[in-house]
């Protein structure tokens, strides 16, 4: 009796869920006709409002600016006195400048936000799927007296966004998300039809503490907006130094900065959710792996999985592939010098296998470059998008050529600090009958700079949309954290479990125990 309750729970449930997705596509479709119809939304490449405002609070004026480009840029600006507030998204990084002036690339939850919110203005929720934006009917609210539909929109970051369509006119109402950090709230009235389209003539723009009346004086609908308004200001960029000569100092300077990792261990936490259409959580698993450098490379051993610690058995197999993953990296090293000895012998270079530096000078351009500050360091940024003149022939190649987004160097210690990219196009293996990598597909990692001699990783994280042998198609996010780096010493310790030379670090937490397998020394 028991598991047949449970049988119908989750069918209700499921049933439940479902249907909260028909209808939500319902709902959409209905404001998309009421808004003009797809296609002629579909034809928008441009969407303009200008007009004035007044402060609600503090009685000021000034203007409103709202621009969006397919198929991702967007960029709101309101000015007060000679103060702008900007926030942009350009399509490959996200940024704001503040009342003070001060111009900054906008990272982590912020500027996801800022890149779900382009998404959302430009796309008008039309094949929300497609874009990977779930979606799902809440139910009937009062909005200002009247009668809405509320829909819970879901990116592929996890960021929600609640859109109230007006039953009677399908328009809508009022939107609520966070974007750029700060909570905004977004009413519309007064919808007159622009080039076909229907667009707001009164919005009434809650953003934090601030509320700002705007009254839209010209709305135009691809009307001409350049590349350039999405771009950091000019007087926020500087010239952009030799590529070709740094990416060469990152390249030579690997070696060095494989070395000092193998003086830290540390702890690593993987989680990886899996999303259905509505954006519903479907799967969620965690795993903790403690770790350490060796020869360049990131040797790790599971200690828990969803937070249990291993059973004696379980951990006792993960020890032994750590050992085998070591024997395995010293014989790949050990066949790879004799590679490079016999390739010196014939007076010729050893062709790597790898993807390097040169091929992302050839298969990307490099717009925006500008100086600002990364946890307490100088760094050079600069965005990246596919280069138009490049045609990619190898694998590898019409992968780089795929990708956009934003990196961030440190010039004297000569590495990548932080990178986050996404690929623009739809990326098919074997002709996408073994794997489709959707477009929009995300990633990112960041490091920390730790006891003043080297950048340590802290934080990585994914957003895969792919469908499989042209049948299964999966939504993931996976987010994975360093933590707990303590001193650590492969060469000198016969027990990771507990080095003998091991101390804490400055500048980390006590750290969680290496895995308890012995270490052969390097050879």
């Amino acid at each position: 009796m028991r598991t047949r309750l449970l049988i119908a729970l989750f069918a209700a449930a499921t049933i439940s869920s479902t249907t909260r997705a028909q209808d939500a596509e319902k709902i959409i479709d209905q404001s998309l006709k009421a808004q003009g119809g797809s296609k002629l939304l579909a034809k928008a490449r441009t969407i303009t409002l200008e007009g004035t405002f007044t402060n609600a609070d503090g009685g000021k004026s000034g203007t409103y600016t709202f621009n969006t480009r397919l198929p991702n840029r967007y960029y709101s600006e309101l000015v007060v006195d000679d103060h702008s507030l900007v926030e942009s998204y350009n399509g490959k990084s996200a940024w704001h400048q503040t009342a003070t002036g001060d111009i900054a690339t906008l990272t982590g939850t912020e500027g996801a936000q800022l890149e779900a919110a382009a998404q959302y203005y430009n796309s008008r929720l039309a094949n929300a799927r497609k874009n990977k934006l779930g979606i799902a009917f809440k139910g009937h609210a009062q909005i200002r007296g009247r009668d809405t539909l509320q829909v819970e929109v879901t990116t592929s970051t996890e960021l929600k966004r609640e859109v109230f369509f007006d039953s009677q006119s399908h328009l809508v109402v009022e939107e609520s998300a966070q974007v750029g950090g700060i909570d905004q709230q977004i009413f519309y009235d007064d919808y007159r039809p622009v080039e076909g389209l229907k667009l707001p003539y009164k919005i009434e723009l809650h953003r934090g503490s601030d509320v700002f009346d705007i009254a839209i004086t010209r709305a135009a609908v691809n009307a001409q907006v350049g590349e350039r308004v999405f771009d950091f200001p000019r007087k926020s960029q500087v010239e952009l130094p030799d590529l070709k000569a740094l990416f060469k100092e990152i390249d030579d300077n690997q070696k060095a900065i494989d070395k000092l990792k193998e003086n830290y261990a540390g702890t690593r936490n993987e989680e990886e959710t899996e999303y259905d259409k509505s954006g519903n959580i479907t799967k969620r698993e965690s795993k903790e792996y403690a770790f350490f450098y060796f020869d360049g490379h990131e040797v790790s051993t599971l200690t828990k999985k969803d937070g249990k610690p291993l059973s004696d058995d379980e951990q006792k197999k993960e020890n032994e592939k750590t050992q085998k993953e070591i024997q395995d990296i010293q014989k790949s090293q050990t066949k790879k010098e004799a590679k490079e000895e016999k390739a010196k012998e014939k007076g010729k270079e050893d062709d790597d296998d790898d993807v390097g530096i040169e091929l992302f000078l050839r298969a990307c351009q490099f717009v925006n470059p500008r100086r600002e500050r990364f946890r307490g360091q100088d760094v050079l940024v600069f965005d990246f998008e596919p280069n138009p003149d490049f045609k990619p022939h190898k694998i590898a190649e019409k992968v780089v050529h795929q990708l956009a987004g934003v990196i961030w160097i440190d010039e004297k210690a000569h590495d990548v600090v932080r990178l986050q990219a996404y690929f623009v196009g739809d990326f098919r293996f074997a002709g996408g009958i073994v794997a489709n990598l959707q477009k929009g597909t995300s990633f990112a990692f960041e490091q920390q700079y730790v006891n003043n001699e080297v950048w340590l990783p802290t934080y990585e994280e994914a957003h895969v949309g792919v469908r499989v042998f042209l049948v299964k198609g999966f939504k993931i996010n996976a987010v994975t954290r360093y933590s707990d780096y303590k001193r650590f010493n492969v060469e000198s310790v016969a027990s990771i479990g507990k080095p003998k030379d091991a101390e804490a670090s400055p500048a980390a937490t006590d750290a969680a125990t290496p895995p308890p397998t012995t270490a052969p020394k390097p050879q």
